[in-house]
């Protein structure tokens, strides 16, 4: 299994207190993303070790000044972020896209925000700004998916059918979230027990087709011919379902019985 640099973590800070040191234009983008996610800003170590407080950032001017207010407050129990020096960091803070409540984080482990920044700048342009519109629209339409589809594998299938390039809610359609109340009633077909295969030829999941990278995030289940690298297995869902192919025939459609989309991956390397 590939290794990744860090956790990713949405952390709820709603209505709590947050510590953050410094004064400046270090310190100022850290309160305003501790405001604009509804945390309490406090400036005082001090009170912030009395009541528990469970994240810090650290801005100071001073490199030593830092090192010591990241010192003190993990010795505390808190979580440290420190301005422009990722060696002294429990965590970084990612560049953010923001499609409320949908959230886009890209992160770089410290290596070059500025790099973040820019990706996210190319991801601003193409993807719509109605996805949050999409996301309300998919958590209204959950008590009748809960009605209509009562297992829990059954409907999370039947919802990846819709998101799918070219479904019925395509999130890079910008009038996707309009077609979800007829959607969620049932009312437009959903494509269910698709199967498909492709043989790779290169262990770098950058030579991936699109339509490759697409299919490899979607599947409901893996059928894995020969060995496959994981650094391609990690293009896949974390919850996909992976098997061994046997070798028989198929799978084509109506070899397998199955709903989803099911996956068979072989692997073939060029001499």
């Amino acid at each position: 299994m590939s290794r990744i640099a860090s956790l990713p973590l949405f952390h709820q800070i709603e209505g709590q207190n947050v510590l953050v040191l410094g004064d400046g234009d270090a310190a100022e983008p850290k309160r305003r993303l501790v405001e604009r996610a509804g945390g309490v800003i406090i400036d005082d170590l001090a009170r912030a070790v009395d009541e528990g407080v469970r994240i810090a950032f650290i801005a100071y001017d001073d490199a030593r000044a830092c090192e010591v207010a990241a010192i003190n407050a993990r010795c505390a129990g808190m979580l440290v972020n420190v301005v422009d020096r990722p060696e002294l960091c429990d965590f970084t803070t990612p560049s953010i896209l923001d499609r409320d409540p949908l959230l886009v984080a890209i992160g770089t482990g410290g290596a070059s925000a500025g790099l973040a920044k820019h990706v996210r700048l190319r991801l601003e342009r193409v993807l719509p700004q109605t996805l949050g519109l999409l996301a309300r629209a998919l958590e209204a339409a959950r008590p009748a998916l809960r009605t209509r589809f009562p297992d829990g594998a059954e409907r999370r299938r039947v919802v990846d059918a819709a998101l799918r390039e070219g479904g019925a809610l395509d999130p890079f359609d910008a009038e996707a979230h309009l077609r979800a109340p007829d959607w969620a009633a049932g009312s437009q077909q959903q494509r269910v027990g698709e199967v498909v295969e492709f043989t790779l030829v290169s262990s770098d999941p950058e030579d991936l087709t699109l339509r490759q990278a697409r299919l490899l995030g979607e599947a409901d289940v893996l059928l894995i011919d020969g060995a496959v690298p994981p650094a391609i297995l990690a293009r896949a869902r974390a919850d996909v379902a992976r098997e061994v192919w046997d070798g028989r025939a198929g799978p084509v459609a109506g070899q397998r019985d199955t709903t989803g989309l099911t996956l068979l991956l072989r692997y073939r390397p060029a001499d």
